[in-house]
């Protein structure tokens, strides 16, 4: 059944269909909850947001048409929206430790130097991403790893397809200039130097 047929049959009161869609696009909503909390440390919460979502787009069901976007377009806004609130409430109130679901690492000598670099350009990467405004986050993360197209992610965040194209670019290029001071390595350009001479 395509998402058409079973959103007319649960509005007609087959509610158990519902679970058919959970199914259909639970990894894509619970992959995309997961990376917009990343980039502030609450990915332990990607879970429960995700279940928000979907409980919330069942109770609203009855308002969704399918002229104004597709199932899941509407599906992606519901999720940005209940993240974005989640954000603000953890803004507003700091949280006990316990609460907040952090992990500490293990010491750094149990790390073999190789997974440490990698953690730390991971940070990096996610430090950049969140010092993006919240439009070009949430574009950034649609696009590269939802891999929506721009005419879906424009449905998302109700911009045009240009404005989410300019959002785009200017993402990666502040993501770009974040990282560069790391990227630069001075070995390599001693040795580039004394090799021209």
């Amino acid at each position: 059944m395509t998402d058409s047929q079973l959103i007319h049959e649960i509005k007609q009161g087959n509610v158990e269909l519902y679970s058919h869609l959970m199914r259909r696009y639970q990894r894509k909503i619970l992959a995309f909850v997961y990376h917009m909390l990343k980039s502030s440390g609450l990915e332990m919460m990607a879970e429960d947001l995700c279940s928000e979502t979907f409980y919330k787009a069942y109770r609203s069901l009855h308002s969704f048409r399918e002229v104004d976007a597709s199932f899941s377009t509407w599906l992606y806004t519901i999720a940005r929206n209940t993240v974005l609130s989640e954000l603000r409430k953890q803004r507003s109130g700091s949280v006990p430790l316990e609460e907040s679901g952090y992990t500490p690492i293990a010491p750094i000598e149990a790390i073999p130097e190789q997974a440490i670099l990698r953690t730390e350009q991971v940070e990096m990467v996610r430090e950049a991403i969140k010092n993006l405004p919240e439009k070009q986050r949430s574009a950034l993360i649609l696009r590269e790893y939802d891999q929506l197209d721009y005419q879906e992610i424009a449905k998302v965040l109700g911009q045009t397809v240009s404005a989410v194209k300019s959002l785009l670019f200017r993402a990666r290029s502040s993501v770009k200039n974040q990282l560069e001071p790391y990227l630069y390595d001075p070995l390599f350009e001693e040795r580039e130097g004394m090799s021209s001479r």
